[in-house]
C-alpha cells in the first residue's frame, strides 16, 4: 500500500511566513446537554452517532478517515496530537468518553466531545483559508444530513461558550514572524489587530508561548459575521502581515549581526549532537528566515516542517514505539536534524 503523504509534508502558497492554514466549526447535537454537563452514557452515544454519520455517509471522505477513542491511546499519541497542532491541549487532559476521527492525511479530524459535541478541523499547508473553509463546509454539510445540530434563528449555531455562538467558526493562519520580533513591531501589531477582531496566540493557541517565532493569528467574532466574510477580513489582514514580514526581512537581511545568528544556527544544526524541542524550534526559526531571504541554500521548505513535526517530544517516543527520557529524545533529535541540515549551504 503506497504511503499517504501528510498535510504538514508539503508547501503552499505564501510559505515563507504561512506555515498553515486552520479552519474549525463548533457543533453541538440538539437532543444533548453540552459536554461538561453530560453524562458517560449520553457521551458514548455522542460519539457513536457522530461516528455514524461521517463513516456511513454516501460521500468518498468516509474511507479515509480512522476513529480513534482518546482512552485507547498512549500517554505519548495523545500528546503528539497535540504536537501536530490535531487536537487541542485541553482535549487530551480528561481522555474519558472522548474520540477523534481523522483522515489518512491529517488534513481533516473532528474532535468528539471536546468543550462542544463536535468539532469539525481543516489544516491546510500555507496560505488556503478559502480552500480550507469550503472543505469545513463539505464535511459539515455531510454531517448535517444526519444529524440534528442546535441552531437558534437568532443567535445560530449553539455552542458551550457564548464567545463562539453563530457561526461557530474559527479561522487561523501559522504565521512565522522572525524579522517583526526582532525590529520590535509586534506589540504595535497585536494591539491593532484587537481592534479588528482579530487576535494573536501563542504556538499552540490560546494561553500559550510564543516558539520559535510562530503566532497563531485568528478571527474572534463569530456572531454578526458570515464564514465567507469572517474569511475574507483574516485572509486581507493575514496578507498585509505578510508583505510587512518580508518588507522587514529584507531590511534586515544585510545585517551582520543576523547574519551571523543565521550562520551559527545553521552550524548548530548540522553539527549538534544534542538539541532540546525549544533549542530547536528557535534554531529552526533561524534557518527559516536564512532560506527565505537567500543567506542559506541547500533544503527544501517541506524537509523542514516535516522535520519539524517529526522532532517534538511525544512525538519522538510515538513513532519509537517507547518511551524515552530527555538525552534519549535529544540525542535523536540532533541525529534527525543532522541528516536533513546536512545538506545547508551557506
Amino acid at each position: 500500500m503506497a504511503r499517504i503523504e501528510k498535510w504538514y509534508e508539503k508547501v503552499g502558497d505564501c510559505s515563507d511566513v504561512v506555515c498553515s492554514t486552520r479552519v474549525r466549526l463548533a457543533r453541538n447535537l440538539r437532543s444533548y446537554p453540552f459536554p461538561a454537563h453530560a453524562s458517560g452514557k449520553q457521551k458514548e452515544e455522542i460519539a457513536a452517532k457522530i461516528r455514524e454519520a461521517l463513516l456511513s455517509g454516501n460521500s468518498i471522505l468516509a474511507d479515509t478517515f480512522s476513529y480513534l477513542p482518546l482512552e485507547n491511546l498512549t500517554e505519548e499519541e495523545a500528546v503528539s496530537l497535540v504536537e501536530r497542532h490535531i487536537v487541542s491541549p485541553e482535549f487530551i487532559s480528561d481522555r474519558r468518553g472522548k474520540a477523534i476521527l481523522i483522515s489518512a492525511d491529517e488534513s481533516v479530524s473532528i474532535m468528539i466531545n471536546e468543550e462542544d459535541h463536535l468539532r469539525i478541523q481543516i489544516l491546510r499547508e500555507g496560505l488556503s483559508l478559502k480552500g480550507a473553509a469550503e472543505m469545513a463546509d463539505r464535511i459539515d454539510t455531510l454531517l448535517g444530513e444526519s444529524l440534528d445540530f442546535a441552531f437558534d434563528s437568532e443567535f445560530g449555531f449553539l455552542t458551550q461558550c457564548p464567545t463562539n455562538l453563530g457561526t461557530g467558526m474559527r479561522a487561523s493562519v501559522m504565521l512565522h514572524l522572525p524579522a517583526l520580533i526582532e525590529n520590535g513591531a509586534m506589540s504595535r501589531i497585536s494591539n491593532n489587530l484587537s481592534k479588528l477582531g482579530l487576535t494573536l496566540r501563542g504556538t499552540y493557541g490560546e494561553g500559550t508561548q510564543v516558539v520559535g517565532g510562530l503566532y497563531q493569528l485568528s478571527n474572534q467574532i463569530t456572531l454578526g459575521l458570515s464564514e465567507t466574510e469572517a474569511v475574507a477580513n483574516l485572509n486581507a489582514i493575514a496578507s498585509q502581515l505578510i508583505e510587512e514580514e518580508r518588507r522587514a526581512r529584507k531590511e534586515m537581511s544585510a545585517s551582520i549581526v543576523l547574519q551571523d545568528k543565521i550562520d551559527r544556527a545553521a552550524g548548530v544544526m548540522k553539527s549538534a549532537k544534542l538539541l532540546s524541542a525549544n533549542e530547536f524550534m528557535e534554531l529552526l526559526s533561524y534557518l527559516r528566515f536564512g532560506l527565505s531571504t537567500g543567506i542559506l541554500h541547500g533544503v527544501r521548505e517541506e524537509e523542514l516542517n516535516t522535520l519539524s513535526v517529526r522532532v517534538q517530544p511525544a512525538t519522538l517516543m510515538a513513532r519509537e514505539g517507547r518511551s524515552m527520557d530527555q538525552n534519549e529524545r535529544d540525542i535523536l533529535r540532533a541525529t534527525l536534524t543532522r541528516e536533513i541540515c546536512a545538506k545547508i549551504k551557506e
